[in-house]
C-alpha cells in the first residue's frame, strides 16, 4: 500500500454522500512494456513506474492474493497479441494420439470404479439404508475419477481435443450426453463465458449479484438475508450457516439450475435454457441472446443424445429401481457436477477479486482475472489434479486461449507468469479453505469506481 487519502469524488452512488478512504494499491514490481516482453529493450532494464489503483477497501477482506487484482489497473492488461507471443507456438497443436491416450486414463478409471460397484450390488444393496455410507463413499470416488471425462469433453468443446473435428465432435457429444449435458449448448455458452469473462452483464455462470441493481430478479437479497441469518444465530454460527447454504445451493443446486433457467448467468440475456435455445424472458440486449441463428437448432441436436441417455437411466430405474440406478449413475453424476462448480466458482471469484461493467472489460483483462489454485495440493500425491487434467491450477492459460490442450497448458503457464507476474493471479489458500471463504465472503458486490467489490461491511475480517 502506498498511500491513502480521502476523498467524496469517489464515493459510490448508493452510498450516502460521506467522505471515504481511499487506498492506493500497489503491487511490488513495475510492469514491463510490450517491446520488452517480445524481445526489445527497455532503456538500461529500468522498470517503468506505475501507481496501482486507488479504491476505498472499507469491507474488502483480502485472500490469499492479497489484493493483487485489486491493485491492477485497465493500463497494466497488454493486448491479446503481446500475450500470444511469448507462448510456445506448439502449445497451440493439439495432439490426437496424446488426447486420446488421457481419454483412455480416464475411461478405464471410470470403469474400473463402476465395476466394482456392480460387483458390490449383489452384497451391499443401495435400497437398504445401512449400505448408504458405502454408497457415498463409491459415489465420491467414482464422480471424482469421472470427472476427468468431463475435463476432456469440455476439451472437444473448445478445439483442443484434436484437429479431427468429427472425431472431436463425435467424443464430446457422447461424453456431454452421458452427463446429461447438450454438447452444442455448453460449447456456445462456454465460448461465451471466456469471452465476458468477470463481465457484470454478459458474463456467463458465477455473475454476482449486484447491490445497485434496482431491477435485480435474484430471489432475495444476499446481503440482507446474510445479516438476518447473522442476527438470528450470532455471527459465529450464523456466518457458518449462511456459508452452508451458499455451498449447498452452488455445489448441489447450481449446475442443473444453470442449465435449466440460466442461474448466476448475465442478467443481459435474460433467462436461459441449454435444452431449448430462445430465451425464457425478454433480454435486455436481444442482440447478445445465447443461442442466436443457427445454435437454436444445435440445441435441438444436442437435446437427443441427452434425452436418449435420460430415457435409458429411467428405463433402469423402472427395471432394477432407483436406488441402483442413483447409486451406480446419478450419486456420481451428483459428484462430477459439484466439481464442476467448485472449479468453476474458484476460478473467477474470491474476495477481492473485481468484476467489470461493459465499458472497463476487454478480452484479456478478463482472462487475466482467472485464478489458479493449488490442486496439485488437494492430496498428497497429487492424484486429484493428475485425474482432472490439471484443470485448475493451469486455468489462465486455458482463460487466455482456450484451444490450448491440457496438457501443454503448464508450458503456456510458466510462459505467463515469467513474462507478465504483476498480472497472473495464482492464490495458493488450500483449495477447502479457499471454498469456505468464498461460500461465506462472496454475496453481493457494489460498484466502487471502476470495480464491482464485494460486500463484507457487516461481517468481521476473522470470521471470513
Amino acid at each position: 500500500v502506498a498511500a491513502t487519502l480521502n476523498a467524496d469524488a469517489f464515493a459510490p452512488s448508493s452510498l450516502p454522500m460521506a467522505r471515504q478512504q481511499l487506498t492506493r494499491v500497489d503491487i511490488a514490481t513495475g510492469i514491463p512494456s510490450a517491446d520488452v516482453l517480445v524481445g526489445g529493450s527497455n532503456d538500461g532494464n529500468k522498470e517503468p513506474e506505475r501507481k496501482g489503483a486507488l479504491i476505498d477497501l472499507d469491507g474488502i477482506k483480502f485472500s490469499g492474493l492479497k489484493g493483487k487484482a485489486l491493485s491492477l489497473t485497465h493500463e497494466d492488461f497488454p493486448d491479446s497479441g503481446t500475450v500470444r507471443k511469448v507462448i510456445p507456438a506448439d502449445c497451440f497443436e493439439p495432439e490426437t494420439a496424446k488426447s486420446l491416450g488421457y481419454l483412455s486414463v480416464s475411461v478405464i478409471g471410470t470403469v474400473l470404479c463402476t465395476a466394482f460397484g456392480i460387483n458390490a450390488l449383489s452384497v451391499l444393496d443401495p435400497a437398504q439404508f445401512w449400505t448408504l455410507p458405502f454408497w457415498l463413499a463409491y459415489s465420491a470416488v467414482t464422480g471424482t475419477v469421472a470427472m476427468g471425462l468431463w475435463v476432456l469433453a469440455h476439451e472437444c468443446g473448445h478445439g483442443a481435443f484434436s484437429k479431427n473435428r468429427k472425431l472431436q465432435d463425435t467424443v464430446g457429444y457422447i461424453l456431454h450426453s452421458l452427463f446429461l449435458v447438450p454438447y452444442y449448448s455448453w460449447q456456445r455458452s462456454h465460448a461465451v463465458h471466456h469471452r465476458y469473462t468477470n463481465h457484470m452483464e454478459l458474463g456467463e455462470t458465477h455473475v454476482p449479484e449486484n447491490m445497485n441493481n434496482e431491477d435485480s430478479t435474484a430471489l432475495y437479497d444476499s446481503i440482507e438475508l446474510r445479516k438476518s441469518i447473522m442476527d438470528q444465530f450470532g455471527e459465529e454460527t450464523g456466518i457458518k450457516v449462511w456459508g452452508g447454504l451458499q455451498a449447498f445451493l452452488h455445489l448441489i443446486i447450481g449446475w442443473p439450475a444453470y442449465l435449466l433457467i440460466g442461474a448466476t448467468g448475465g442478467p443481459d440475456r435474460g433467462r436461459t435454457n441449454h435444452y431449448f435455445p430462445n430465451p425464457l424472458t425478454e433480454p435486455k440486449q436481444p442482440k447478445k441472446e445465447l443461442f442466436p441463428g443457427n445454435w437454436k437448432e444445435k440445441v435441438y441436436q444436442s437435446d437427443i443424445g441427452v434425452a436418449f441417455v435420460a430415457a435409458a437411466a429411467l428405463a433402469w430405474a423402472v427395471c432394477d429401481g432407483p436406488a441402483e440406478m442413483m447409486a451406480l449413475y446419478g450419486g456420481p453424476l451428483i459428484v462430477v457436477n459439484a466439481w464442476l462448480v467448485l472449479y468453476t466458482w474458484l476460478q473467477h471469484t474470491d474476495v477481492d477479486v473485481p468484476h467489470f461493467s461493459d465499458n472497463d472489460h476487454n478480452f484479456v483483462k478478463g482472462a487475466f482475472h482467472t485464478i489458479d489454485r493449488p490442486y496439485d495440493k488437494l492430496d498428497p500425491w497429487g492424484v486429484i489434479d493428475f485425474l482432472h487434467h490439471k484443470i485448475g491450477s493451469t486455468h489462465v492459460a486455458h482463460h487466455y486461449d482456450s484451444t490450448i490442450p491440457h496438457y501443454k497448458a503448464q508450458a503456456a503457464t510458466d510462459a505467463i507468469t515469467e513474462n507478465f507476474p504483476e498480472i497472473y493471479l495464482y492464490d495458493p489458500t488450500p483449495i477447502p479453505e479457499a471454498l469456505w471463504r468464498v461460500c461465506k465472503g462472496c454475496a453481493a458486490v457494489e460498484k466502487r469506481g471502476e470495480y464491482y467489490i464485494w460486500n463484507n461491511k457487516d461481517v468481521k475480517d476473522e470470521l471470513l
